[in-house]
């Protein structure tokens, strides 16, 4: 059974069709590069899986479920975790409020106290700064903040969009040491980075997008032609697949 099944999603912001019948599956345990040219759609790709944006036809399906058009709580829910492109954590607060926030949208106070022994056992970082305000951390240390604030309920995959988006080289470490203990515990990923290189050595498998399709399907090894092939052509033949406030994407 695979973790994350999209099947013939296409998606649109009105007039603009985003995403054009692509197909793609996670497997359990699997970790899936989405990788492409700005404007291939890949935000719009992570945004139907958390259930943000509906699909106007295809299939979602998280853990053998069809979730297609469900609200972002139900697939939540269904155990798929969404990292989202920005920092995604709340700056006046202490990075220990952040924690106790989120952890206590699904988990009782024990739970709560354990899935923070956890997490700062896991991110010595976080531990370290508990006290300190989100908003005075480093980028790299917000993206592994907004990381570990969705590994609470303990998620079957997690679609992470754009986490190393203006980090340092060294930051950029830390979070991808993070993403390999995930996938050491198991757990599906699926990665959409700008950042091939780094993507391409923790996936096992790529999928490459542009103009809204699938143009490529396989093994890393051999994404590396399909992918400057989408590179050196662009994707200005048609609107922008995202929206014009995710220039990320």
């Amino acid at each position: 059974m695979t973790a994350l099944e999209l099947e013939s999603i296409t998606a649109a912001y009105g007039p603009y069709r985003a995403i054009d019948d692509i197909s793609l599956a996670v497997g359990r345990g699997e970790v899936v590069a989405l990788v492409g040219p700005n404007g291939a759609g890949k935000s719009t790709v992570a945004r139907v899986c958390a259930g943000l944006v509906r699909p106007v036809s295809g299939r979602l399906r998280v853990g053998g479920r069809d979730l297609t058009g469900a609200a972002p709580w139900r697939i939540a829910r269904a155990r798929l975790a969404s990292v989202p492109e920005g920092r995604g954590v709340f700056a006046r607060l202490s990075v220990l409020e952040n924690l106790e926030l989120s952890f206590g949208r699904w988990l009782g106070p024990k739970a709560v106290r354990e899935a923070l022994e956890e997490t700062f056992a896991r991110f010595p970082i976080l531990a370290e700064r508990r006290h300190q305000r989100a908003g005075t951390l480093s980028g790299g240390q917000q993206r592994i903040l907004s990381l570990a604030k969705v590994l609470a309920d303990q998620p079957d995959v997690v679609v992470a969009d754009e986490l190393s988006l203006g980090l340092s080289p060294a930051a950029v470490d830390d979070l991808y040491q993070q993403l390999g203990a995930l996938h050491d515990r198991g757990i599906a990923l699926l990665v959409i980075e700008q950042r091939v290189d780094r993507v391409l050595k923790l996936a096992d498998r790529a999928v490459v997008l542009d103009r809204g399709s699938v143009r490529f399907d396989g093994p890393p090894s051999q994404a590396t032609q399909p992918l400057e092939a989408v590179l050196g052509g662009g994707s200005s033949a048609r609107p922008a697949a995202d929206p014009p406030s995710s220039p990320g994407a």
